[in-house]
């Protein structure tokens, strides 16, 4: 990852971006990177550019990582970061692309809304500890992947950073199955490749159609007041 903390037309990752999109004829997805937003507050922001070098789309991460450990050690993304407020689904040439990032794995709500608007692919770029990745990176990506009938394109930073943090890399390609397709190292600079087939997520979901047989439903709490569902679509 890396970041100019600039405006988007001028961030020096979304310009090399842009260009080797256009080069080599693909999709190409980067995420996430710093970007000052017109407010000037800073977004962490992923994009997705066309073979033309063009953007598709954009999605700012909508869940901060603000936390106080017992270790007492304190994370405050919003302290850097404005949240995003909306889901973000684009069209991919046969497929649909649900954006997320890093911690919006922890928020299965997300991943059902952007199913339920037609996604069958997920992109999840991360940077989980290795304690933490240990013990969930790979559960997580297989379940949103489960329960969504939907691939999950999982770009992990790995490795010791010059701080002393540890990342967990584990770059993942999970199917509509919860398969692990293809898996990169902890450590080691990889590529990753693996087929997309939609016709897979339909196959899934008419095996187990959770999305279809989804019913609204009340909570009942005991105080008299039903607490709110965040996150919710149907």
């Amino acid at each position: 990852r890396a970041a100019s903390f600039t405006s988007e037309d001028k961030d020096i990752v979304v310009a090399t971006a842009r260009r080797l999109a256009k080069e080599l004829g693909i999709f190409l997805h980067i995420g996430s990177t710093a970007i000052l937003r017109a407010d000037g507050k800073l977004a962490n922001r992923a994009l997705l550019f066309g073979p033309d070098g063009a953007a598709l789309a954009a999605y700012d991460k909508i869940h901060m990582f603000d936390v106080d450990l017992d270790n007492g050690e304190s994370w405050r993304e919003s302290a850097a970061y404005e949240p995003g407020t909306e889901a973000v689904v684009t069209d991919i040439e046969g497929a649909k692309l649900g954006f997320a990032v890093c911690y919006d794995l922890r928020f299965p709500q997300l991943f059902r809304a952007e199913a339920l608007a037609g996604a069958d692919l997920f992109s999840v770029p991360a940077a989980f500890t290795r304690q933490t990745g240990e013990a969930h990176w790979h559960v997580l990506l297989r379940a949103r992947a489960i329960e969504n009938g939907a691939y999950v394109v999982a770009a992990a930073q790995g490795g010791l950073h010059e701080d002393g943090r540890e990342t967990y890399g584990h770059s993942l390609i999970v199917d509509p199955w919860g398969r692990i397709i293809a898996e990169a190292a902890h450590d080691e600079p990889a590529v990753i490749v693996a087929e997309i087939d939609p016709a897979q997520s339909l196959a899934a979901r008419k095996k187990i159609p959770n999305l279809r047989n989804a019913r609204d439903f009340a909570v009942n709490a005991g105080s008299g007041e039903a607490p709110r569902l965040r996150g919710a679509a149907s």
